[in-house]
């Protein structure tokens, strides 16, 4: 929005100019939406405090939580405000990346909003049956990979992508389509699991958003690509703007969201963010990539898949309880030891993550 402005107005004072550079308006991105995060925030929790929009707790968790019953929910909502005014006003609105991106955000964010919404009015926290939540859940990263699939304008835009590797270039043709929705999906659902304790899915969220960012600038670079030998992708380089909104929604979230929470994010934000993340490594082809640098995320998912299996198998329990980070909360790790250990090992990863940039 902001950009065609200052394209509209250098044609009389030269130096607005700058606004077309990728980095500032990134930059920028993160700035906006960590201002609206911040000033909004207060307001909000005001608002959900006075509605008694407060957090049913599990009464088969660790008994530590049950002290967190009533504090307000849906928090989520801010984020995906913030992340959606920073993302129009600094990008190009032409970009289909930008439109498919926010747009599959939002709708993530309604069905986690449905859930929030049936579990306050029903007083429990079982929300959203579990078919009807994946069938919504897969109907939206369907239509998002359509859209990428019969937009697409060159053949690396729909092949699998293997890092550490140069030449290893696997096309999907049709089976691009299942491998969006796993990826979509999954990472949804996998940072809705994580999302357990105070401050703990939304910061490996930043971390892993921002790693995402870097891959998007030179993923839309020829030059830097080519150096990189990765995929280059005309046009992607705009999801930085939109990662870097939602670095800056993150941050702004976690200023209320950190131990002891005075807002949680409810399932409207981790299934939104969930399936933002997803969708940005699909989109600057780096889905294994993302598996790496989410390892958090996909251990949380590992364990409960882990669990429940052996559970149904055997009678026996791998771990005390799962989510993962419930496990380690009941060996008599405090929250907050949990939290940024979570935190360490994810820079491990995005780092790992990041590396695969280079060593090709």
């Amino acid at each position: 929005m902001l950009l065609e402005l200052a394209e509209f107005l250098s044609r009389f004072w030269h130096p607005l100019t700058v606004f077309q550079y990728l980095t500032l308006r990134a930059i920028l991105g993160v700035l906006t939406a960590l201002a609206i995060a911040l000033l909004v925030g207060p307001v909000m929790i005001r608002r959900l405090t006075q509605l008694k929009f407060g957090q049913p707790v599990r009464d088969d968790g660790p008994q530590s939580h049950l002290a967190k019953t009533g504090t307000p929910t849906m928090g989520g909502a801010l984020i995906l405000v913030a992340v959606a005014a920073g993302t129009l006003l600094w990008s190009d609105l032409g970009s289909r990346f930008v439109w498919i991106t926010l747009l599959t955000t939002l709708a993530f964010g309604v069905i986690g909003g449905a859930d929030d919404w049936l579990k306050l009015r029903y007083g429990n926290s079982r929300g959203l049956r579990a078919r009807t939540k994946f069938v919504a859940q897969s109907g939206a990263a369907l239509i998002a990979a359509l859209a990428i699939y019969l937009s697409a304008q060159s053949p690396v835009e729909t092949a699998l992508i293997v890092p550490l590797f140069k030449e290893v270039v696997i096309p999907l043709g049709l089976f691009f389509l299942p491998l969006v929705w796993l990826v979509v999906v999954g990472s949804s659902n996998a940072v809705n699991l994580t999302d357990g304790l105070d401050g703990l899915a939304i910061m490996p969220t930043v971390l892993v958003g921002g790693a995402l960012g870097v891959f998007a600038y030179a993923s839309g670079n020829a030059v830097f690509a080519n150096y990189l030998g990765i995929p280059y992708v005309a046009g992607v380089g705009e999801l930085v703007v939109f990662c870097g909104a939602l670095v800056g929604a993150g941050l702004g979230f976690l200023w209320f969201n950190a131990y002891p929470a005075q807002v949680f994010m409810g399932d409207i934000g981790a299934l939104a963010l969930g399936a933002a993340l997803g969708l940005v490594a699909v989109l600057v082809r780096q889905e294994i990539v993302l598996v790496i640098m989410g390892g958090v995320f996909v251990a949380e998912t590992l364990s409960v898949i882990l669990q429940v299996a052996s559970y149904k198998l055997t009678g026996r329990r791998i771990f005390r309880m799962a989510p993962l980070h419930h496990h380690f909360e009941l060996k008599g790790w405090p929250e907050p030891r949990v939290i940024v250990r979570f935190w360490i090992v994810t820079v491990i990863l995005v780092l790992a993550g990041l590396a695969t940039l280079k060593v090709r």
